[in-house]
């Protein structure tokens, strides 16, 4: 073929005028070894056959080929291959990309890992010429009284999982601070799609203790009417998408409810959280690149705890964690200390400003640790040392930091804190008592909730599990209403 394109300039310029390009190739510039290879990055083997007239066509032929994609101004790029300072720059769809004669990798790997935003120390101190965002008492107070609400709730509901009154918990112990400091960060009209430990999010817009004890009890009251696990919240009232299992299913969710925020022109973002092993599945991938070319207001928080469930992130991934993975599709990143609450709160401040006023997704990875086991159905000291869950535990708690750090403005003393601490476990204990006492769903809520008019298959599926529970009672729980 390249014989036939040579010899036949009838045949070359039918091809130009098919690919609409009729005035922009001359025939001379097949037949001659001109200077502009160089200006093209090619491979070894091509660079090797330079010179060899056969070899010299399809080198430019792959240069024909390259040009086709130039689809912005096609007529002044090939039109200004002689000019030595345009013959430097491709302008490719999405922006200008200089050309170099050096073939260069990029690296795997930066030298450097990406720093950490950090603003307290381990002693609640705050670092010297840190830039953070401004907390007043009454925020600083709140903020440390719920995080100490949900490490409470935590020990209480999985005592009561031990003790066979629930049957599923999942804790948040080590990562109270992104729960907590995340959620006071943002407004009420932000939409949050959680992964499954963000609960203190939910605790921080106004879900009662009585509501979390009746979603874990599974009573009537629940607003999932029983058909979830434990832990799977869910409120409309506070814009809390109810939990799923399925990991990182929320992710692309949250970015087409904050494109649909930006087309309402909403003064609002969308905020999604998932952990390290949700950055392996497909649907992180679509969703940074679907927020990124849609330009949604949308803030990604990945919990980097370390573990996802026993894999470690060593055996996760081999970039620098998460946060460079932003880039890769053009998102806006920072990396933060997880367990530094002020750090957390300033990071998601600026995000939440720059998601809405910019239009753009922003990526944060909180560095923290996983503290306790991934839920009850798992003994974490089976994969890894438990002197390193202590040294976590003890060393790097953000409910202890941040203490210290209010005591040191005198917003918070040893009395406030054994009246709350006391206080708050009272009432989850009552919250608990009128939970497990409270009636339980009737079995008909198993069939309604999806079709306006259920169709016949469901009602016969009804009529015969009402007759199996007549039939084998004891196979079935005597406190749900049949």
């Amino acid at each position: 073929m390249a014989l036939c394109m040579r010899k036949s300039p009838k045949l070359i310029n039918h091809l130009k005028y098919r690919m609409g390009l009729f005035d922009m190739i001359t025939p001379s510039s097949w037949n001659s070894t001109s200077s502009h290879h160089q200006e093209f990055l090619v491979t070894a083997p091509i660079a090797h056959n330079l010179g060899n007239p056969d070899a010299d066509l399809s080198v430019k032929a792959t240069l024909f080929s390259a040009c086709r994609f130039k689809s912005t101004k096609p007529e002044k790029q090939l039109n200004s291959l002689n000019d030595a300072d345009d013959n430097k720059v491709l302008d490719f769809p999405g922006g200008k990309v200089r050309f170099s004669p050096k073939m260069t990798f990029i690296s795997e790997s930066p030298e450097e890992r990406t720093q950490c935003y950090r603003v307290l120390d381990d002693n609640g101190q705050l670092i010297l010429g840190s830039n953070l965002v401004q907390v007043g008492e009454e925020l600083a107070v709140k903020m440390y009284t719920e995080m100490i609400t949900l490490q409470t709730m935590d020990t209480l509901f999985y005592e009561a999982q031990r003790q066979g009154r629930i049957s599923f918990y999942l804790t948040t112990i080590g990562e109270e601070a992104i729960n907590i400091a995340t959620a006071a960060a943002l407004t009420a009209d932000d939409h949050v799609f959680p992964q499954y430990r963000e609960p203190g999010v939910l605790l921080w817009r106004g879900f009662t203790l009585q509501e979390f004890a009746n979603q874990c009890f599974v009573n009537k009251a629940d607003h999932g009417k029983g058909r979830q696990m434990p832990i799977h919240y869910g409120s409309n009232k506070h814009n809390y998408f109810t939990v799923s299992s399925t990991i990182a299913t929320q992710l692309p969710h949250a970015v087409g409810a904050a494109y649909a925020l930006k087309m309402d022109r909403k003064d609002a973002c969308a905020v999604t959280y998932f952990g390290d092993g949700g950055s392996s599945e497909g649907d992180f991938h679509a969703a940074l690149n679907f927020a990124a070319v849609l330009e949604a207001p949308v803030i990604f928080i990945c919990r980097n705890n370390g573990w996802a469930i026993s894999t470690p992130t060593s055996d996760q991934f081999r970039s620098d964690g998460v946060v460079v993975r932003g880039s890769a599709y053009g998102v806006r990143s920072i990396r933060v200390d997880g367990n530094d609450a002020l750090a957390i709160y300033g990071a998601v401040h600026a995000a939440r400003k720059m998601a809405i006023t910019e239009h753009r997704p922003i990526l944060i990875e909180a560095l923290t640790y996983r503290v306790g086991h991934h839920s009850t159905s798992d003994d974490s000291t089976k994969y890894r040392p438990v002197d390193e869950i202590e040294w976590w535990k003890l060393a790097r708690d953000p409910v202890s930091r941040f203490r210290k750090w209010i005591e040191s403005k005198d917003w918070w003393s040893s009395e406030a804190e054994s009246e709350f601490r006391s206080s708050v476990r009272q009432q989850l204990l009552h919250a608990i008592q009128v939970a497990e006492k409270a009636e339980k769903p009737p079995v008909a809520d198993i069939f309604t909730d999806v079709y306006d008019v259920p169709p016949s298959n469901l009602h016969e599926q009804e009529k015969l599990l009402r007759e199996t529970i007549r039939r084998h009672p004891r196979d079935y729980p005597s406190d749900v209403p049949a």
